[in-house]
């Protein structure tokens, strides 16, 4: 089952986040459980989660369909202290609310070294925060987003979060969201039939497939290998529409959260429909 959605608003409280959902036809969805431009937040109310777990059972979106997205703001491959602790006790946070929220994933961005130390230093702080933060929880999976690249972050290619992973010391607990746009920005070719096998056996061969927890399908505004990260909608810019129907047809991305970050969410309703429209036999 291909579980197709985008990442709705929590304006108001996380319980209207599967309601957002349900309203564009999503049978998937992302949401941020906290602000996502400040360090600190409001704890969860009781009644938040309680009415967030009684929505998402009445609209029929299990663990499985939802891919929470932490902060923008937390660098886990922090080079400095104050920065690292500060990103990790924020990290931490993200993952307690999941777990309070009954969700069994949190994406992310890996981090990045601000050109102050080594990339390979710079991963391993990025293993070391996620051993970190699984140590004080549980149930609840680290998913590490793929990046284009752009300045000094890292995650843009397969072999780095392959790194990453093996530092990890639970490896049934880390796991990664492929972003089509992103994958697009670092150089991997998913706009034609050739460049997307390749792109999935080499991410097969240097990561492995068992670790696909979710995917972000987006379009690019700009060219292949920019390592600029610039979203556009699904039916726009350079990345074309023959991988998501590649996507949509193959048995290795179902039962997983497939989520729309495209620019226009006056539309999403009608990407959703695009994407389901693939999965048919032509």
């Amino acid at each position: 089952m291909k579980y197709i959605g985008a990442h709705v608003s929590a304006s108001g409280g996380v319980e209207n986040a599967p309601v957002n959902a349900h309203e564009i036809g999503a049978t998937a969805f992302a949401l941020f459980t906290k602000n996502q431009r400040q360090w600190i937040s409001a704890p969860l109310s009781k009644k938040s989660i309680d009415l967030f777990k009684e929505r998402c059972n009445e609209l029929g979106y299990k663990p499985n369909q939802i891919l929470p997205h932490d902060s923008y703001l937390i660098n886990l491959g922090h080079p400095e202290k104050e920065g690292l602790d500060k990103s990790r006790a924020a990290f931490l946070d993200e993952m307690q609310r999941c777990e309070q929220l009954g969700l069994d994933r949190l994406n992310f961005h890996p981090g990045s070294h601000l050109t102050k130390v080594s990339i390979d230093e710079c991963l391993r702080t990025i293993s070391e925060s996620i051993n970190f933060v699984l140590d004080k929880t549980k149930g609840v999976i680290a998913v590490i987003e793929n990046t284009a690249g752009q300045g000094s972050n890292l995650g843009h290619t397969f072999e780095q979060i392959a790194q990453i992973i093996y530092h990890v010391e639970d490896k049934q607990r880390v796991g990664v969201c492929i972003d089509t746009c992103h994958s697009f920005a670092a150089g991997y070719n998913l706009s034609t039939t050739e460049g997307f096998t390749e792109t999935f056996r080499n991410f097969e061969k240097t990561v492995g497939i068992q670790y696909l927890k979710g995917m972000h399908l987006n379009g690019a505004k700009k060219d292949l290998n920019s390592r600029v990260d610039r979203h556009d909608s699904i039916e726009q810019g350079t990345l074309g529409t023959e991988v998501f129907k590649l996507i949509m047809k193959d048995p290795r991305f179902e039962d997983m959260p497939l989520i729309l970050e495209t620019p226009n969410e006056e539309i999403w309703k009608e990407e959703i429909e695009l994407l389901k429209s693939y999965v048919l036999p032509r």
